[in-house]
């Protein structure tokens, strides 16, 4: 497979998970957010903010500049429009090898956008019809694609993109003065009716944060978009190696993994923070090993901005 293809599917997967991850994040916080008095409202985001990697001073204060920079900045690779339009962009790029349904889905959507109100009630909707679009751009990803290489790096990109989103969404029970209540965070990972049938519910915060980041039958944990990365890398480079790997972003993933999984949990929350911050470093090491190994021109191709 060429290698623009291949890096083109790697970021569609990332970007649809980003724009999706990031949906999430706003619609779980928004309403705290809006109930705060104007100093705490700044404070909390702006450490929201930083949580998704927005470097500070690069927003307006307060809500208003927060739903720009995460909802409707087109220009920003860190907003869910620029995520759209990104991810449209490398699949016309990649058009030969997405399929139509595929094609039209992203192109719809980004389209789409425009149409929302830029408020509050109007980024209640929109986060809610994001999530909806994304859920069916992955459903014809896997029934429209052929599970071939090309499909395999697409998978590779949401994985590791659902890592990191998970990991800041994880990391943003801190943000308000109160903190956040770990059914609003389950709720914002689509997880608590899931966490509920574990039969755990009853016994706390404990549990619900072993959930979202060690539950190994749960879609949206760490530790299961960690293992769906390590199985998309070892079907692209098999080795039969009996010591070591020579594919460095398996073993960087591999470890992350391995670290959580099998880490004693009796002190989870106060640990959480590094946890996060090294689930974090893990997803932005083994992106830069693929680009090494896998793609050429990846600065060039990572970001694309959308004119309107």
């Amino acid at each position: 497979m060429l290698s623009r293809i291949a890096e083109s599917l790697f970021w569609i997967g990332r970007y649809v998970e980003r724009a999706d991850g990031t949906a999430r994040i706003l619609d779980v916080h928004l309403e705290r957010l809006n109930h705060l008095p104007a100093d705490e409202q700044r404070c909390a985001a702006g450490e929201l903010l930083a949580v998704m990697g927005v470097a500070a001073g690069s927003s307006g204060a307060g809500l208003e500049g927060l739903l720009h920079t995460l909802a409707y900045d087109k220009d920003s690779a860190f907003s869910i429009t620029g995520s759209l339009g990104a991810a449209r962009e490398n699949a016309r790029r990649a058009r030969e090898t997405v399929s139509s349904s595929l094609w039209e889905a992203l192109n719809t959507t980004y389209y789409g956008v425009a149409e929302h109100r830029q408020d509050i009630v109007g980024t209640y909707a929109f986060c809610n019809w994001v999530r909806g679009r994304t859920a069916m751009v992955s459903g014809l990803a896997d029934t429209t694609v052929s599970h071939d290489e090309g499909w395999l790096f697409l998978v590779l990109g949401r994985s590791l993109e659902r890592a990191d989103m998970s990991a800041r969404m994880l990391s943003t029970s801190d943000v308000f003065p109160a903190g956040t209540t770990w059914v609003n965070m389950l709720r914002c990972a689509g997880a608590y009716e899931s966490f509920l049938r574990t039969g755990r519910a009853a016994f706390g915060d404990q549990h619900a944060a072993e959930f979202l980041l060690m539950d190994r039958l749960f879609p949206r944990s760490v530790v299961y978009a960690l293992r769906d990365a390590e199985e998309c890398l070892a079907k692209l480079d098999p080795s039969a190696q009996r010591v070591g790997f020579l594919n460095d972003a398996r073993r960087i993933v591999g470890q992350a993994r391995t670290f959580l999984e099998f880490h004693r949990t009796d002190n989870l929350l106060p640990e959480l923070p590094e946890h996060m911050e090294r689930v974090q470093e893990a997803v932005a090491q083994a992106s830069d090993a693929i680009s090494r190994k896998y793609f050429n021109q990846s600065v060039d191709l990572e970001w694309v901005g959308e004119v309107s």
